[in-house]
């Protein structure tokens, strides 16, 4: 009995060595599945990081890509402002006085009053807002303009000191009776112009009077007159029976006007000067006054007055101060144009001057 227990106890040592077998196989394969799958993990793991890390930061040829600095200078050069446009007020200004000087004085104060509104209390356009008005012969206005700009003060610049002159030499607006007078003597020609510049019935109109004035060391006033000078269209032109007048005019001693006696000078800028064509004459005509003068005799104030006939080549006024005459200053000019002995055109800067030396309707007038 104790045989048959022993045995079938006892156990086959190939059987165990199979068992142990199997027990170390399956241990293999649970460590290397352990092993697997934490190598699989941190795999994952650092890939997701490389992509991470691809998207978060630049590449490292980012930085030199980076444009370089740009010079100072030429920073400075391109972010310079480009020049600004001229403003609505000086553009109002510039053709206000071209349309004066065309003629066109009603236009002229359109946009004059215009640049007014946008700045009341600009000098310049207060200045030719009052030259407009005295080539108007509107003297109580251009007065008020003139006052405006001797209320405003040396900040007002050289418009205040013109203003001051005008308005201690300034002619009181004139009467009817007188108005009615000047008017007569004046007629036509005066008063209503053609698009060319010419008055309604004359022969000959004054299309331009440019002032340019030149500084000179040895020189008080250096300055020349530009006169276009254009006939009626289709009309024949004898031009030995044209006579241009041009008078200069100072004040003296800030208060009396009286005729210049400064150098005067004229020449013909367009050569032939005979009105074969239908474009302007041009007439220069200068005015200079040396800072020291000599004294010379009453009869050479009649010579500053160039009384011009097509085909003379020059002719020269000159005269000195007077002993005693007191200081004299550049005042303005009278332009008269006569043709057949008859008054054609006349123009003046100031505009009063034409009131203080009425011109006469022909030159055999006494």
């Amino acid at each position: 009995m104790r045989s048959l227990l022993s045995r079938a106890t006892q156990v086959d040592p190939s059987f165990s060595v199979g068992l142990g077998l199997i027990v170390i196989l399956a241990v293999a394969e649970i460590l290397a599945a352990t092993f697997y799958y934490v190598g699989g993990v941190r795999a994952a793991r650092t890939s997701t990081q490389a992509i991470t890390a691809t998207v978060v930061r630049p590449p490292a040829s980012a930085a030199s890509a980076t444009p370089a600095p740009v010079p100072q200078s030429e920073f400075s050069s391109k972010a310079a402002a480009p020049t600004p446009a001229p403003s609505l007020v000086d553009q109002l200004l510039r053709e206000g006085v071209e349309l004066r000087d065309r003629g066109d004085t009603t236009n002229a104060l359109a946009r004059l009053q215009e640049a007014l509104e946008s700045e009341p209390n600009n000098a310049t356009v207060l200045e030719e807002t009052a030259k407009t008005y005295e080539s108007m012969q509107l003297f109580d206005r251009s007065n008020e303009m003139w006052r405006k700009l001797q209320e405003m003060g040396p900040s007002a610049g050289a418009a205040y000191e013109l203003a001051d002159r005008r308005l201690k030499l300034g002619v009181p607006t004139p009467a009817p009776a007188e108005a009615g007078m000047t008017s007569a003597v004046l007629g036509t020609t005066a008063s209503r112009k053609d698009v060319a510049g010419i008055p309604e019935g004359s022969t000959f109109g004054i299309t331009e009077v440019k002032t340019t004035e030149t500084p000179e060391p040895d020189a008080e006033t250096n300055l020349t007159l530009r006169i276009g000078i254009r006939k009626q269209p289709n009309t024949a032109i004898d031009h030995t029976k044209v006579k241009i007048q041009v008078f200069f005019y100072d004040t003296v001693n800030d208060k009396d006007i009286k005729l210049t006696d400064a150098d005067v000078n004229y020449e013909w800028v367009t050569p032939k000067h005979d009105w074969t064509d239908t474009n302007p004459e041009i007439l220069s005509v200068n005015y200079l006054r040396p800072k020291m003068r000599g004294v010379s005799s009453e009869a050479a104030l009649s010579e500053t007055a160039s009384a011009v006939k097509p085909g003379q080549k020059s002719r020269t006024a000159k005269a000195g101060s007077l002993a005693g005459a007191g200081e004299r200053r550049y005042l303005g000019y009278r332009i008269l144009v006569y043709y057949n002995d008859k008054l054609q055109a006349v123009q003046a800067e100031p505009a009063r001057l034409l009131q203080l030396f009425p011109p006469t309707e022909s030159t055999s007038s006494p």
